[in-house]
């Protein structure tokens, strides 16, 4: 059954080039708890991560404020496409890290894993809030 047909939440797999790669993601979908992002995370295992969803594609912008970690952001279109993969974000860095175009979510891996995986923009993203690609 693929993935994006279960209704588990915490459950995210990108299908890249080098094959599946499965993460446990916490999801965050409110302003405020968007805006918290990770901030204040010390650690993150490499098979987990956040998922931001913003409910609609738009441009979207991040920044690395109170972010003790470095972090990869995987920008996903509304139907499950990586549109881009900004790698390795630094800790507490105030640059705006834009979305170069309409994206509905955001995943937020350790920085270097999308490098790692090779994970890179057309790759397909499952999960239970992502309606996938016709």
């Amino acid at each position: 059954m693929p993935l994006a047909a279960c209704s588990d939440d915490s459950r995210l797999v990108v299908n890249s080039a080098s094959g599946a790669h499965a993460f446990t993601v916490e999801v965050v979908d409110t302003p405020e708890t968007r805006a918290q992002g990770l901030m204040y995370v010390m650690e993150l295992a490499p098979d987990a991560g956040m998922l931001f969803d913003f409910k609609e594609e738009r441009g979207v912008s991040f920044w690395m404020r109170n972010t003790f970690i470095p972090l990869d952001m995987i920008f996903i279109t509304a139907d499950g496409v990586v549109k881009n993969v900004h790698v390795n974000a630094r800790p507490h860095d105030t640059t705006s890290i834009p979305s170069d175009g309409p994206v509905q979510y955001v995943l937020e891996i350790p920085g270097g894993r999308s490098v790692e995986l090779g994970i890179e923009a057309g790759d397909m993203v499952e999960h239970a809030r992502i309606a996938p690609a016709q």
